[in-house]
Parts: structure tokens; sequence; C-alpha cells
């Protein structure tokens, strides 16, 4: 086990490496002042160090007057510069440049095979980047990927990184939320889980009125920062919303009457829903490619119903927001890539996409 994490302890000096060049150039990237970034590294045995040391090779982090702080073993992430220096064309951030909150891994990693020690990391790497938004040394947290089996190895049973940062910020529920910007115009794709990581058969039990209203409450508000009158869109659980009954229930028998309570509360709100799963995305496609304006949310019912339109349209450009705590998280839409880990091939889109995500929201 790596050494337990105590989040109202202030971060040793000698655990933070500070940047030994100065950035150059003189502009600062928009929309990030205010404090830096904290990026937890995810599963030492995947592609978290890549994508993250890819992106901050951009120009604006290069010039950026307050880096990213990064959390993980220093040691670890020097290996990793290294060997991807040999293995990719593309820039590189090095590490002597970024501070970085140095938790040691106890001995060595294989790229791509994941075990307990490498769940205990990332569990310990995430705390700690949360006790550093939490102190106020950073504005906002960006998260790498994390294997959940490896997690559950080393003892550590959440369903994801969720559900812990929700027990770190002492909140009862924390919300998932994938939200990306299209490539031409001015319309945001935001797709929010009313449940995340469960097995499916799981799904219409835990489902109930309570929840979706709270699901929507914490649509709206998000999306009314970007239009003070959204139009909120709600799937079905069933094909054809049931059908009256015929292909299920639920939503005859509480999902209708839920969406119209809360729609006579939200006057002001265009809330259609329950829209059959098969064609609640269908206006998301054209708004994508700059064709018109879809739907300013979108709430699925369950994870693959939401995160099916959302990878199809925007993988690489959807960022994972968790929405419900006292301070913003984000995070790139894929996982862990062990399959790729190591090979210098993987994509850093969606990292970049959650760090920018993260300095306008943030």
């Amino acid at each position: 086990m790596l050494t337990p994490v105590t989040i109202a302890n202030p971060i040793p000096a000698s655990n933070i490496q500070r940047s030994m060049a100065p950035a150059t150039g003189t502009e600062a990237p928009s929309n990030c002042s205010g404090g830096p970034l904290a990026i937890a590294l995810g599963d030492p045995a995947g592609i978290g160090a890549e994508v993250t040391l890819k992106a901050l090779a951009a120009d604006r982090w290069l010039r950026a007057p307050e880096p990213p702080v990064l959390v993980g073993c220093r040691r670890w992430l020097e290996g990793c510069y290294s060997e991807l220096r040999e293995a990719c064309d593309g820039p590189l951030r090095d590490p002597a440049t970024l501070e970085i909150v140095d938790l040691p891994l106890g001995g060595p990693v294989r790229p791509g095979h994941s075990d307990a020690a490498c769940g205990d990391a990332s569990f310990d790497w995430l705390s700690q980047a949360t006790a550093l938004v939490q102190s106020g040394r950073c504005r906002a947290l960006v998260t790498a990927p994390i294997a959940k089996a490896s997690w559950h190895a080393a003892g550590h049973a959440y369903p994801g990184q969720t559900e812990r940062l929700a027990e770190l910020a002492g909140v009862n529920e924390a919300a998932m939320l994938f939200t990306a910007r299209a490539p031409q115009g001015h319309w945001r794709f935001n797709t929010l889980l009313a449940t995340t990581h469960i097995p499916l058969e799981a799904v219409p039990a835990a489902l109930d009125g309570a929840l979706i209203s709270r699901r929507l409450d914490t649509l709206l508000a998000f999306c009314r920062r970007f239009n003070p009158r959204p139009h909120l869109m709600v799937a079905a659980l069933n094909p054809h919303a049931g059908e009256a009954g015929a292909l299920g229930t639920q939503e005859r028998d509480w999902l209708n009457a839920c969406l119209a309570a809360w729609q006579d509360r939200h006057p002001d709100v265009r809330l259609e829903g329950p829209v059959p799963p098969d064609t609640c995305w269908l206006g998301a496609a054209p708004a994508w490619q700059g064709q018109g304006r879809g739907a300013d949310g979108y709430l699925a019912l369950y994870h693959d119903q939401g995160l099916i339109p959302v990878k199809l349209l925007a993988f690489d450009a959807a960022v994972n927001t968790t929405l419900g705590l006292p301070f913003l998280r984000t995070s790139p839409d894929h996982g862990t890539g062990f399959a790729i880990a190591g090979r210098g091939i993987a994509r850093a889109i969606s990292m970049e996409a959650a760090l920018e995500t993260a300095c306008e929201l943030g």
C-alpha cells in the first residue's frame, strides 16, 4: 500500500518538483487564470501519462504562467517520458518543467498490465489531487482513466472515481455529465446519466421519480450556463417509450407523471420526454456538424444509452464532467487504453478537451 493521504495536511515541499525552466512566450492560455489545475495521472499501466504529456506539450500550456500540477510518481513519469520519446514522433512535455506531487510507486510497472499495486497508486493519486483542489491550491481537478478492477483488487470497492470524489467532498451523490463543444458553430452537446456504473439488470430498480427530478435539476443548472431557457430531452427506458405498457411499464406507471410535474415547476424550460431512445439523439447528429441546433441537454437513464451517441458523435472531443461536487472535475471520455499503453500511439484529443473544459468552467 502507498502511504495514506491525509487530505487536511499540506503537501511536503520535498514531494513537489517545481518548474525548472520558465514558460516560453508571454500570453497566458485563454480562460485559465485563477490558479493551476490538478491532474491525477490515473492507472500507471495505462495511457494516462502519455495523453497528459502530449496534451501539455501544446503551445498554450507551454506559455501558461501556472501550468497544471501533476499527482503521481515522479520516477515513473520520467521513465514514461524517456520511453515515449523513442516511441512517438509528436511533441511531449518534459516532466522536469512541471510541478509533480510525488507519491512513489512501490515497484516497476509493465504497460498494459495493471494490478492491485496500480489500483492503490491511482486511488491515492486521485485522493491527493482532490486535496489540492479542496485546499485551494488548485482551481479544478482533471483525472486520467483508472481501472476499476485494479481498485477492487486493492480493496477500494468503489464503482468508479465519481463515487470516490463524492465521498471525499462529503456529498450524497454526484452526477456524470459528458459535454463537448461542436467543431462547427457554438452548440454544446451535453448528456447527463441518471444512473452510472451499475449492471443493466439493476437499472429499473435504481430509477424513480425523485432521482429523475434531481438529475433534471442538475442538468438544468449546467445548461443554464449557456442558455437561460434551455431545451432538455429525456430518453425513455423501454423501446418505443413502453408503447402504453406493451413494451414496459415504467413510462406509464411513473415516468410520464414525473416529467409532467417537473415541467410544471419549470415553465420556462422546454422539456421533451420520455422520448424513444432510438430517436432521442437524432437532432444531435446534424447539430454536431453545424446544421441547426440540438437540445441543450439530454438525460439518459443508463450508462450505455447515453454513452453510445456521445462516443459515436464526439469520441475524441467529449469530456466526462462530474456535477454535484463543490469543485469542478473533468476527465477524458476514454478508458485506460491498456492494449496500446507504452506504444506512443494514444490520441490526446480528449485529454486536451478535458483540460480546456476545466479552464473554461472551473
